[in-house]
């Protein structure tokens, strides 16, 4: 007898059960056939915005922050239509969303602050893919500006990943934005040094190095007078590219002919103050 219970109860599950799918089957199938429409017409509306983007010449940087916001907004309306239309109430589930992103926005304080980093980055530019900038005590060459962080290689090949919070509410230096650098070189010499002289041997240098820009011209001055040496300011300009070569040539250029003409370059010397009992 309870064996005949169980079964009777058993089939009328298994009727209930097909009834229910025959009855829901319409919802299930059209939120299913909303779902990989939706995807399409997503993949399809992303390439045509990046494509246009393209063609207006646009930041590739903001291009692709723009259409990876735009893609995330229109996947998450296709979530909410094909969950309303599998019978979910929106309101709900809109309310437990609501609190679950505000439990998540406090426990990801540090990732907001970077996130609106990288959009005051994007948004006001103050350097761009490929230029060379110093922050937070580094140098390097920007390879990528992502949401969260920024990736930097430096000149030893490291590759340096800085959070966007902290680079854009601290001081960057942009070494690519004006296109030339100038370099700021100092010789120490002797007292015994006829300035002139000196300062003509460095002219002479700069003149035949390639590398060095006319156009701002180079400047050579005396810095400054110590207890032991004239120490002489070398500053030629050159592009970017040239600067740390056009650097190095100059200092050996110039030690080179300071010796032939017999000008000493001074040691650097510390002075330490005694004191007296």
């Amino acid at each position: 007898m309870n064996k005949n219970n169980t079964i009777t109860a058993f089939e009328n599950y298994i009727n209930k059960f097909f009834t229910v799918l025959i009855d829901y089957s319409p919802k299930l199938i059209s939120a299913i056939l909303i779902l990989f429409i939706g995807l399409y017409a997503i993949r399809l509306i992303n390439r045509m915005v990046r494509k246009i983007m393209v063609k207006r010449d646009l930041d590739p940087t903001l291009s692709k922050f723009l259409a990876d916001i735009l893609l995330w907004t229109m996947r998450i309306l296709l979530f909410v239509t094909f969950i309303s239309k599998l019978g979910v109430e929106t309101s709900s589930f809109v309310a437990i969303l609501g609190a679950a992103g505000l439990a998540v926005g406090l426990s990801l304080q540090g990732s907001l602050s970077n996130f609106a980093g990288g959009m005051l980055i994007i948004l006001f530019k103050p350097f761009r893919v490929g230029h060379t900038i110093e922050a937070q005590g580094v140098i390097g060459t920007v390879c990528e500006i992502q949401i969260f962080v920024t990736k930097l290689v430096n000149a030893n090949n490291q590759t340096i990943f800085i959070p966007n919070g902290i680079l854009s509410n601290d001081t960057i230096i942009n070494y690519s934005m004006e296109g030339n650098r100038r370099a700021d070189l100092t010789f120490s010499l002797s007292y015994d040094t006829n300035i002139k002289t000196a300062k003509d041997i460095v002219m002479n240098v700069l003149k035949n190095n390639p590398q060095v820009l006319q156009t701002p011209a180079p400047a050579v001055i005396i810095k400054n007078l110590t207890d032991s040496s004239i120490q002489l300011a070398i500053r030629p300009w050159a592009k970017l590219e040239d600067f740390f070569q056009m650097s190095s040539d100059v200092l050996e250029d110039c030690k080179e002919a300071f010796e032939n003409a017999g000008i000493v370059i001074q040691p650097y010397v510390r002075e330490l103050s005694v004191k007296m009992d």
